[in-house]
């Protein structure tokens, strides 16, 4: 007896294990790759363009004992507050009393918690205040229409002067116009030396004519330039032209500043270079060196010159910071 010819059966498919059709596989494929690559993409301009300032107070914290009640004023003396130089001391795009000289003075209305009572008005009864700053002005400015409308102070009147000066020196005119003394952006390191020396003796001179109006003294406390590109150098990623010499020129004017400081007891180097680096242009490039990870915010303006509110607060805190450790022990050997 012959067996029976069978069909070859096949194995049953497993319930639910349905094989997608080859279109549809690719068709996964295309949409897990574009995913990706629009996941990328966000993940790219974050980090590259994305400046995202932030909110809450900025900066370092300052010191309360001096400042508190039982520690009592500073002075019962005259003081005055004098604002020297460009837009960062004139508090150019601050929001209204949020410069930090504004600040220095007093508190703005619904100040950070941990600033309350932190404030020059707080420990010097006297203070009376002027700001002399303008937006736009460089160094040749500064002296030579500045520091004539400051008057000869009585010998009673302690100065304290703060300034900011040099910035626009070296970033204007953004590359728009040939480099210059005073508006220097774009020029080589070679061309810019003679004017870097001019500057040292302008910023002395400075230093010198305001000391001689004020004859009952004064102290002084300059900040140096900050770098919006975070110690990188790459302004073209700020959208301004690309510049190879400019990190060079920017800490020779600093060096020049500090030396300033060295040199004489009443001046103080407020080291807003470095207070700054790190809420640059490459603020959220956690492999910067500079980069700050309890605040990776950007502390500047739209204009890339000058701070923002959050980079006022965090200036005023540094300059209050250097004012509590000097000032009290200079105006008590005063008094």
């Amino acid at each position: 007896m012959t067996s029976p010819i069978t069909e070859p059966t096949q194995p049953a498919s497993p319930v639910g294990k349905r094989e997608r059709p080859r279109w549809a596989r690719r068709l996964m494929g295309l949409v897990a790759i574009g995913v990706a690559a629009i996941g990328g993409a966000l993940a790219y301009r974050h980090l590259w363009y994305a400046r995202p300032v932030g909110h809450g107070p900025a900066g370092p914290s300052v010191p309360a004992e001096r400042f508190e009640d039982d520690h009592g004023t500073w002075s019962d003396r005259e003081v005055l507050l004098l604002g020297i130089g460009d837009s960062v001391t004139a508090g150019f795009g601050a929001s209204a009393g949020m410069g930090y000289f504004d600040r220095l003075v007093s508190n703005p209305k619904n100040d950070f918690p941990d600033m309350e009572g932190k404030c020059l008005s707080q420990v010097l009864p006297n203070l009376v205040h002027r700001n002399l700053a303008i937006a736009g002005y460089n160094s040749l400015e500064c002296l030579e229409h500045q520091i004539p409308k400051i008057g000869i102070q009585d010998a009673d009147t302690f100065g304290v002067v703060v300034m900011t000066i040099g910035g626009n020196d070296i970033i204007h005119n953004y590359g728009r116009s040939a480099p210059r003394e005073g508006a220097m952006y774009g020029a080589t390191l070679e061309q810019a030396i003679p004017w870097i020396e001019n500057f040292r003796a302008r910023l002395d001179a400075i230093i010198d004519q305001i000391a001689a109006k004020f004859p009952g003294g004064c102290e002084f406390f300059i900040a140096n330039i900050y770098d919006p590109t975070d110690g990188v150098g790459d302004a073209a990623n700020a959208g301004l032209p690309n510049w190879p010499d400019g990190l060079k020129i920017l800490d020779m004017y600093n060096a020049i500043i500090a030396t300033a400081a060295e040199k004489r007891k009443n001046v103080e180097l407020v080291d807003m270079r470095r207070l700054f680096l790190g809420h640059g242009i490459h603020c959220r490039k956690f492999w910067q060196p500079y980069y700050d990870a309890k605040d990776a915010h950007y502390w500047y303006g739209e204009n890339l010159e000058d701070p923002n509110d959050r980079g006022y607060d965090a200036l005023r805190r540094l300059f209050l910071t250097d004012m509590a450790r000097v000032l009290p022990p200079l105006l008590e050997d005063g008094d």
